[in-house]
C-alpha cells in the first residue's frame, strides 16, 4: 500500500537554503515505490507551492489534510519552532519529528538551557538579554571571556558571534540582533566538540547513535561557514573510551526526554578535558540539517543504519504515534 506524503519545505527563515538542501536529500533518499510523494514549498515571500505550481493557502492546506503523513523539513523560525506542528495539529495529520512544545523549547537558547539545567544537566552559565537591555555589570564579572553572542531563536549559526573583548560587545549584539531581538550571552565553554544523534524507534524505543566528534579547520568556530561550505571535518565514531560514549549518550537521551521530544533530536556537546563525566550540553536541535552529508544521517549511517531506512523510521514513527498517544504525551521506552 503506497502511503501519501507531503514534503514540507523552505519557509521564511534565514534557514530557506538550508531547508531546500534537505528536501532534496530526503526527495532523493524516499522510496517511491512505497511513497506517493506531493512537494510543498514555502518561498521566502510567504506564498505557498504545491508540486512547483503557486497555490492559495486554503488549497494548500486542503493538500496537507489529505496526506497520510507530512515530512517538515523546515530549519529555523516559521518552522522548527512549533508554528508548522501547530497547524499540522489543527489540521489532524500526522508527521515526522518533535511536537508543539519541544519544537518550541528547543529553538529557544535559554529556554532550552533552563530546562536541561532542572534535569540535572550540565549547561554553560549565560544571560538572556531581550530587546533593549544589556549585560550589567555583575554579569560581566560572572561571564568569563571568551562568550558567544547568539541570537536565541534561530538555527545554523546564524548571527553567532565570539568575542574575546567586551569592548566589541555591542557590535555582536546588534549584529545577533538583526537576526533576533531576544539573544543569549554565553560563557564560552571549552572542549572537544561532540555532537549525538537520538532516534525514537516506532515502537517507543529511544536510541543514541555513535558520538561525533567536529574538527574546526584553523582557530574557527563552527560557523554558518564551517557547516555548510567544508570547513569541518566529522570523525565518526569518535576517539573516545568506551565509559565516556556511555556518558555522552546517557546524557543525550536525556536530554530528549527532559524537552519532551519524539522522533529524533540532535545533542551538541563540549566535552572538558577534565570533568569528562559531566559533559555540557552546548544546544540542541529538534529538526537538524538532513542532507545525506549532514552530521545527523552521518552518524546513523555509520551505525549502520542507511538514509532510505532512516526515513522509513521516522515516517512509521510519525504514523505509529498519531495512532498510539496525543502529543505532549510521553511514550514509555522499553
Amino acid at each position: 500500500m503506497t502511503t501519501r506524503l507531503a514534503l514540507l519545505y523552505g519557509g521564511q527563515s534565514g534557514e530557506h537554503e538550508v531547508s531546500r538542501r534537505s528536501a532534496a536529500s530526503i526527495l532523493a533518499g524516499l522510496d517511491r515505490d512505497r511513497y506517493q510523494v506531493t512537494e510543498v514549498l514555502i518561498g521566502r515571500d510567504g506564498g505557498w507551492h504545491v508540486d512547483g505550481r503557486a497555490t492559495p493557502l486554503p488549497h494548500a492546506l486542503r493538500v496537507l489534510r489529505a496526506q497520510d503523513v507530512v515530512f517538515p523539513a523546515l530549519h529555523g523560525p516559521y518552522g522548527e519552532d512549533g508554528t508548522v506542528a501547530s497547524l499540522l495539529e489543527w489540521l489532524g495529520v500526522p508527521y515526522v519529528g518533535n511536537g508543539v512544545f519541544a519544537s518550541a523549547a528547543g529553538m529557544d537558547k535559554g529556554v532550552t538551557k533552563r530546562l536541561l539545567a532542572v534535569e540535572g544537566l550540565r549547561v554553560s552559565p549565560g544571560v538572556t538579554l531581550r530587546p533593549g537591555e544589556d549585560l550589567t555589570a555583575t554579569d560581566r564579572g560572572r561571564l568569563d571571556l571568551p562568550v558567544f553572542v547568539k541570537p536565541a531563536r534561530a538555527g545554523s549559526s546564524l548571527g553567532v558571534v565570539r568575542v574575546t573583548d567586551w569592548a566589541d560587545l555591542p557590535a555582536a549584539l546588534e549584529r545577533a540582533r538583526a537576526v533576533d531581538p531576544k539573544v543569549l550571552v554565553e560563557q564560552g565553554a571549552r572542549g572537544r566538540e561532540i555532537d549525538v544523534a537520538v532516534l525514537q524507534h516506532p515502537d517507543g524505543r529511544v536510541q543514541a547513535g555513535p558520538p561525533l566528534e567536529i574538527r574546526v579547520s584553523g582557530t574557527g568556530f563552527f560557523d554558518y561557514d564551517a557547516k555548510y561550505d567544508g570547513g569541518a571535518v566529522f570523525q565518526i565514531p569518535a576517539p573516545l573510551d568506551a565509559a565516556t560514549t556511555e556518558v555522552l549518550q546517557d546524557r543525550a537521551i536525556r536530554a530528549f526526554h527532559a524537552l519532551d521530544c519524539r522522533g529524533l533530536l540532535r545533542v551538541d556537546f563540549f566535552l572538558p578535558e577534565h570533568g569528562w563525566r559531566e559533559p555540557i550540553v552546548n544546544e540542541v536541535n529538534t529538526f537538524p540539517g538532513f542532507t545525506t552529508a549532514s552530521q545527523y544521517p552521518q552518524i546513523w549511517q555509520r551505525a549502520g543504519l542507511g538514509f532510505a531506512d532512516l526515513l522509513d523510521i521516522l515516517v512509521d514513527g510519525a504514523l505509529a504515534d498519531h495512532g498510539r498517544a496525543r502529543p505532549g504525551t510521553v511514550v514509555p521506552v522499553t
